[in-house]
């Protein structure tokens, strides 16, 4: 799972994604087939269970909206535990959860499994356009530096006796936001100066191109044609 190559990992996980996406959510036999499928990757990957649910903290606002959803809307409506609830605000609901989880997983899977720079490298190969990855690249490149520059920034103002405690001090906070984001334009702009000086013009060195063997490529295959042949047995049985 880790060696793969990046760029077939996204196609795949985006292909899953998009089956799961499609399926309609009264077809729960399909969504059990599905959270199989990508449980047994998961397993694959053997990611860490804490680091799965730590990342997958990220989707507890959508729970909660979700979870809103069956209380409002229009249509039938059906008593369950003394609560009055609506049939397709219950299903609408049950649909985030279900397919936002799954498009969760799937993340999580390729973030665990591969390389930051090699999922740019990917996206290089799956020829999205150059100045969206070269963003990305720094901003991959810089998000760590930026976060150390505030760090440093927040121990020089606890080492003055600074402790935020309310709305008096948000002027403060935002003068050191505002300090900030004027240190980073400026080296943003040293760096592009050093760029240019080594010969930059506008478009990075391209990575060299992994070998793809067959067995690679029918690993990479097997996670969507899973998907897809559950989709397909599910609605056949769902049809008769």
């Amino acid at each position: 799972m880790h060696s793969l190559p990046a760029h077939l990992k996204i196609v795949a996980g985006l292909l899953f994604i998009i089956v799961g996406v499609a399926t309609s959510i009264s077809n729960w036999q399909a969504f059990i087939g599905y959270f199989l499928v990508i449980g047994t990757v998961l397993a694959i990957a053997k990611l860490p269970v804490k680091k799965i649910l730590s990342r997958a903290t990220v989707e507890i606002p959508f729970v909660l909206f979700a979870f809103l959803m069956p209380f409002f809307g229009t249509g039938e409506k059906f008593e369950l535990l003394g609560l009055s609830l609506y049939r397709e605000g219950l299903l609408a609901g049950a649909a985030i959860i279900a397919k936002g989880t799954l498009g969760l997983l799937v993340a999580i899977t390729l973030s665990g499994s591969t390389k930051a720079r090699e999922i740019i490298g990917g996206l290089e190969t799956l020829r999205l356009p150059a100045l969206m990855v070269q963003i990305a690249t720094f901003m991959l490149r810089y998000v760590n530096v930026v976060s150390d520059e505030m760090e440093r920034m927040k121990v020089a103002r606890q080492s003055r006796g600074f402790e935020a405690k309310g709305i008096a001090d948000w002027k403060i906070l935002a003068q050191a936001a505002g300090a900030l984001f004027i240190r980073s334009y400026e080296r943003g702009e040293r760096v592009h100066l050093a760029m240019l000086s080594r010969g930059y013009v506008g478009v990075m060195p391209v990575m060299e191109k992994p070998v793809i063997t067959k067995f690679q490529r029918f690993s990479v295959i097997a996670l969507p044609a899973c998907a897809l042949l559950i989709f397909l047995f599910t609605n056949m049985i769902w049809s008769r």
